[in-house]
């Protein structure tokens, strides 16, 4: 791993280790919409301006089209939910369920018939990120009565990102990345606020804290996290990359305990164990060239 690419590496890591505990302290009551349309327009604003520096342009083509609409499901439909379901579930949880995400596409994948077959390891990950997934819920029934519904939408949002990813890449469009990122984030905002407005209609009030997160993830969690993450993934091995999932829930479940006085008990670290134990035998084809350079 090159000097350049080790800064991006741990940058991917930190934003994803803080975008969960960012969105929760970007609350703004029951206003759940407002938090996540400012951040969208703050990252389409930045997109915005990258576009004209890099004096790029956006693709309007037909197959163009098709990906932002691809995206946008990722976007605008998994961010409603994580920001609903926010309000209630633990933010180093959120980063424990969204580790679910590449066992969810490698089953969606599968059902549309964009995987061969599924082997032995793969199989044994899905069983195991499930059986992690119960332990987990189990435990959600002891954190609080309104648990539940939001652990149900965050999983909700797990698996309409992973339908997202995977219509991204059957559509196959050739867009650059920060093309792609943009019409997303366009019809994003342009989803969100008649929704907002309908919803809510008045701007609430957010203290310091919340505005900052907004601005963090708006700039960090929207843009340059993904610029990061593809810049890591252009230059390193997919088992290198793979690496990022296993780390950035643990992570945030110790941020979460650290920052937020979030109390994860044992199930909850039970489960995230399964979880990272399936994913990782899910990803063993592509971690195993790591093993092999070290």
């Amino acid at each position: 791993m090159n000097k350049r690419v080790l800064p991006a590496y741990f940058g991917v890591i930190l934003i994803w280790s803080t975008t969960p505990l960012a969105i929760q302290w970007s609350g703004a009551g029951d206003d759940f919409v407002f938090p996540l349309l400012a951040r969208m327009a703050i990252g389409l604003l930045a997109c915005v301006i990258l576009l004209i520096v890099l004096g790029l342009k956006l693709p309007l083509h037909r197959a163009a089209l098709h990906a932002y609409t691809a995206a946008t499901a990722g976007v605008f439909g998994a961010m409603q939910l994580v920001y609903w379901g926010a309000r209630f579930v633990p933010s180093g949880l959120i980063a424990v369920l969204f580790g679910l995400v590449p066992l969810f596409t490698g089953i969606i994948s599968l059902l549309l018939g964009n995987e061969d077959r599924l082997n032995l390891a793969r199989l044994t990950g899905i069983i195991l990120g499930l059986a992690g997934l119960g332990v987990i819920f189990g435990a959600g029934t002891h954190i609080g009565t309104q648990s539940m519904p939001g652990f149900l939408a965050v999983l909700a949002a797990v698996m309409v990102q992973a339908g997202s990813l995977v219509w991204v890449k059957r559509v196959g469009a050739d867009v650059p990345v920060l093309a792609l990122t943009t019409g997303a984030l366009t019809i994003s905002v342009a989803l969100l606020l008649p929704l907002w407005w309908l919803l809510f209609g008045h701007v609430p009030t957010m203290n310091m804290q919340a505005s900052l997160s907004t601005l963090y993830l708006g700039v960090f969690g929207s843009v340059i996290g993904f610029t990061l993450y593809f810049y890591v993934t252009k230059h390193l091995q997919a088992g290198q990359v793979a690496l990022i999932t296993l780390v950035t829930p643990v992570s945030a479940l110790l941020l979460g305990q650290w920052l937020n006085h979030e109390q994860v008990n044992i199930d909850i670290w039970l489960g995230t164990a399964l979880i990272l134990l399936g994913l990782g035998v899910h990803q063993w084809q592509q971690l195993a060239p790591v093993s092999r350079v070290k």
